[in-house]
């Protein structure tokens, strides 16, 4: 008999304690009791790390929406809100933005608030309401995020917003960072798909950008033009703030 030996030498996240689960699709949530959970929203092209950028830039607030047409809504409720809008990529018409983080500067955001509707983000985000906390993770803030979730008592559910209901590859990849941060001097339960994303970092991190140019939704950004969102998103921890689901508004944790 031949004996094999295996040759990875990838750690593997130790097990027991908190649940650290990864949902790879809103189209699962059913599946998960989020009231059980502090549900971590993340779509990285561009949703989250949009929000992430205009919270830090000093966004007072960021309302998530699940449609247009609540988008909309708000117009009729005053002058004070920026509206904006983003289906399959691009900027709705007559909106003020979408969801490039280059509209979420200090000059665009600072002191206003901001409502927000994207294709795949909010959708997973409402959704998600129900969670014990609902924050917003992002390459921007991963270490800030990483961090404050390992003071949380509290199972946690890391929910990728995908495309359309798939599965992505950046979403996932950003999952199995956080759990990369989490498990490196903790105990957690992981299920399947967390130890998948976790899997998937390990072979993306050594050149994140490189593994996730491949990204099918990447490609799509690409041929509308936008190839510096891309790049901009993938940026690790230039930002520190945290967003988290306060009533119908996204905040700065405090």
């Amino acid at each position: 008999m031949t004996n094999t030996q295996n040759t990875d030498t990838t750690s593997t996240p130790s097990l027991g304690g908190r649940g650290l689960e990864v949902c790879l699709s809103p189209a699962l949530l059913s599946l998960y009791n989020v009231e059980d959970y502090i549900v971590v929203i993340i779509d990285i092209f561009r949703a989250t790390s949009s929000i992430c950028y205009g919270i830090e830039n000093g966004a007072e607030a960021i309302i998530p929406v699940a449609q247009v047409e609540e988008c909309v809504a708000y117009r009729e409720k005053g002058t004070g809100y920026l509206l904006a809008a983003e289906r399959d990529g691009s900027v709705v018409d007559g909106f003020d933005f979408g969801n490039s983080p280059f509209s979420y500067t200090a000059e665009k955001v600072a002191g206003k608030t901001v409502v927000l509707t994207t294709t795949n983000g909010t959708q997973a985000l409402h959704l998600s309401r129900k969670a014990k906390k609902v924050l917003i993770g992002s390459f921007l803030n991963l270490t800030s995020l990483s961090n404050f979730l390992k003071t949380q008592n509290e199972n946690i559910l890391l929910v990728c917003a995908g495309w359309k209901n798939n599965f992505n590859l950046e979403d996932t990849a950003f999952a199995g960072a956080v759990i990369d941060h989490l498990t490196a001097d903790g105990n957690y339960t992981l299920d399947d798909p967390a130890l998948a994303a976790f899997d998937l970092y390990q072979l993306a991190k050594g050149d994140i950008s490189a593994y996730l140019s491949k990204t099918s939704h990447g490609e799509r950004m690409r041929k509308l033009g936008i190839e510096k969102d891309i790049a901009f998103c993938l940026n690790v921890d230039i930002t520190t703030a945290i967003p988290i689901l306060q009533g119908e508004k996204l905040v700065k944790l405090v």
